[in-house]
């Protein structure tokens, strides 16, 4: 199903807005944390780490270049190769856009060489909500910044009782730990404290736990629709037939359990093919089993 010009236009602000986001986590991050020595979680922190061991015990000096953003798109692209059909089309290309504006952003914005917040806890909070936010702008457009994130999804779709966020804490636990043994104790203990921030930022900027059930009601385009919920939106649907009491007509009905910010995409979707369809959303919804959250 082809996109009308009104929803690529749609499209076209998402992925301007997400790129946005990774402007302005890149700046949070260069700007206020790596003077303070402090390191980021995922492929970032794990880019910083290396950059850091090649400074410090070879003969590579330091430049106006970070090559933290480099090694974190290099580490990115057998990521994708792996989890290409994972991946919704939409929230692939636009990932991929993101990593590729995060990996500049990061190896161009320059860090300054004396901090502008000399306080370590201070500059944990305030680059920590600045990156949060950036983050949380990303993923409310639907998109994310690669690395565990996307090894996560990956790794849901193929094993039991695995999640996005599993993933994410194992990495960032060696990262800390590595932290803790090759540089700094305090180092790891204000780099946890500013990723924490991190995170509550980016959780308040972007609800993804929230789960809305969807029941799509509809006589003949039930085939579409969830060829479109499968392929385009990389979601798992049930339906079943069943009949109008008042009418007497044959309907179908077509449920699934989206995230709330994949609501607005799924019924311009639906409308698109059938404008006569019935639907049905249930907010915040409690799902266990065969269900994982996006990013």
């Amino acid at each position: 199903m082809e996109m009308t010009r009104e929803q690529r236009m749609t499209e076209g602000k998402k992925v301007i807005f997400a790129v946005l986001g990774t402007l302005i986590f890149s700046f949070g991050l260069n700007f206020f944390v790596v003077p303070m020595g402090l390191y980021n979680g995922g492929f970032v922190g794990i880019g910083q780490v290396i950059q850091t061991i090649l400074f410090r015990y070879t003969s590579l000096e330091p430049g106006s270049v970070d090559i933290a953003g480099i090694l974190y798109f290099l580490f990115n692209i057998p990521v994708f190769i792996l989890a290409f059909h994972s991946l919704g089309r939409g929230f692939f290309i636009k990932t991929v856009i993101c990593v590729i504006s995060q990996s500049i952003f990061l190896t161009l914005i320059p860090s300054p060489e004396v901090p502008v917040i000399t306080d370590t806890l201070t500059a944990c909070f305030v680059g920590g909500s600045i990156a949060g936010w950036g983050v949380g702008i990303t993923l409310k457009n639907g998109a994310c910044c690669g690395g565990t994130d996307v090894l996560g999804v990956y790794f849901t779709k193929k094993l039991k009782h695995f999640s996005v966020g599993r993933l994410g804490l194992m990495v960032n636990v060696c990262i800390y730990i590595a932290c803790a043994l090759l540089f700094d104790l305090s180092i790891m203990i204000y780099s946890i404290i500013y990723y924490l921030i991190l995170s509550f930022m980016m959780d308040r900027t972007h609800s993804q736990n929230i789960a809305m059930e969807v029941d799509i009601y509809t006589k003949d385009k039930t085939e579409e629709i969830t060829q479109v919920v499968v392929e385009r939106m990389a979601r798992g649907c049930t339906y079943w037939d069943a009949k109008g009491a008042l009418t007497e007509s044959k309907t179908s009905i077509i449920c699934v359990v989206v995230s709330k910010y994949e609501v607005t995409q799924l019924l311009r979707y639906v409308n698109a093919i059938d404008e006569d369809a019935f639907i049905v959303l249930k907010d915040a919804v409690s799902v266990e089993g065969n269900f994982f959250k996006k990013l």
